[in-house]
């Protein structure tokens, strides 16, 4: 109940957040290195990709972004977009230049796809030039909700929020599922989205590495100035340090000193580590752990279930749950932790973060499924 107030109105808000004046005049190809534009493909209808002019020696990560008021215009953020490709990276918006309508989250899904297959396809003008390995996927306001609905997506590197907050209670499984680094950069208190961007904020998953920004901008953010203004500046620090492994664009984000808590933005961080996770863990075999499941919502059709992995009388340094699920249940997403499969025998290992338990500790994964989560069996092994 707590969003109903402020969800109306950012629903309203999302639907005119483009409706304001024509973007700012941007430096030529924006300020990075690589001097970059737009153009459309027609192997990805409804699109705009924005890309370095030429293309650099350099694998070119992925952004895919969903538009303010879930636009289908995509040119609402140009200079933004245009910005963050000037710096090595390919950034796919939603919804074609001038284009009219709205958006889908399966429009960022298709943007992901597309440039997946086009890295691999031989004749492209991206094979072998785009690092599939590495995908940020983002949206501001309306576009925000758009990318929290496929950040569970296993090829995500990680979510960055822009001016957005889920509108209601029963869309929090969307934030018990995340597994991967987020950022949230919010227009401060008088942004319309601010009260649902801090509740969320609230609700992250412990150990999950997180920052917030907030800069007293309000819901419009600076995307139509220059560059893309300020969000377009710490978009590009953030992209280059979760997707290129830049430390230095990092140290502002990470640490009680970072570059931005000594700016005009009001930093809060979690887990935040310039090194960019833990060791993967180390093979122990006999180490023994238990599992217990509990069906936690049911309706027809479907369900969502918790799993708690409790170490036995020696610490673990990872573990590897089996789901056995019926005849007519499948998995159709989950969060802290790793699937193989979506159906039948499906094995669960743990996050990078979730990982290390001491004897005795507990951790805890959950999915959402089809079907009924009745007579699913679980056990557990600790390695």
């Amino acid at each position: 109940m707590r969003r109903a107030r402020i969800g109306a109105a950012l629903a309203a808000a999302v639907g005119a957040v483009v409706l304001g004046a024509a973007p700012a005049v941007a430096a030529v190809g924006g300020s990075g290195p690589y001097p970059a534009d737009y153009e459309t493909s027609g192997s990805l209808s409804n699109h705009t990709i924005y890309r370095p002019q030429t293309l650099p020696s350099e694998r070119l990560p992925i952004f895919v972004w969903g538009n303010g008021g879930c636009s289908a215009n995509g040119l609402s953020q140009q200079n933004f977009l245009r910005e963050i490709a000037s710096h090595g990276f390919l950034a796919i918006a939603s919804g074609g230049p001038n284009a009219g309508g709205s958006t889908s989250a399966q429009m960022l899904t298709q943007s992901i796809d597309w440039a997946v297959a086009e890295n691999s396809r031989s004749g492209s003008k991206y094979y072998g030039k785009l690092d599939t390995s590495k995908i940020a996927v983002g949206g501001f306001s309306c576009g925000g909700l758009e990318a929290y609905a496929v950040s569970n997506d296993s090829r995500v590197t990680t979510t960055t929020i822009f001016s957005s907050g889920l509108l209601n209670d029963a869309d929090d499984y969307q934030l018990r599922r995340l597994t991967k680094p987020i950022a949230y950069f919010i227009g401060g208190t008088g942004d319309i989205a601010y009260p649902n961007a801090m509740d969320d904020w609230g609700k992250l998953p412990s150990g999950l590495p997180a920052f917030m920004g907030n800069l007293n901008v309000g819901h419009g953010g600076t995307y139509d100035q220059a560059n893309g203004g300020e969000f377009g500046r710490v978009a590009v620090l953030y992209l280059k340090w979760r997707l290129k492994g830049d430390t230095t664009a990092g140290a502002n984000f990470a640490g009680s000193d970072c570059g931005l808590c000594r700016s005009q933005w009001q930093v809060q961080q979690k887990n935040l580590t310039l090194g960019g996770g833990d060791p993967p863990p180390t093979e122990e075999p006999g180490a023994s752990c238990s599992a217990t499941f509990a069906v936690q919502d049911q309706w027809n059709g479907g369900f969502v279930a918790g799993v708690t992995v409790t170490a036995g009388s020696a610490p673990l340094n990872g573990w590897r749950v089996m789901l056995g699920l019926p005849g007519g249940a499948s998995i159709s997403s989950l969060w802290n932790g790793v699937a193989s499969g979506s159906s039948g025998s499906v094995t669960v290992t743990n996050q990078s973060y979730n990982g290390r338990l001491n004897a005795g500790q507990s951790a805890t994964f959950g999915f959402q499924g089809t079907g009924s989560g009745s007579g699913i069996t679980v056990a557990c092994t600790g390695t």
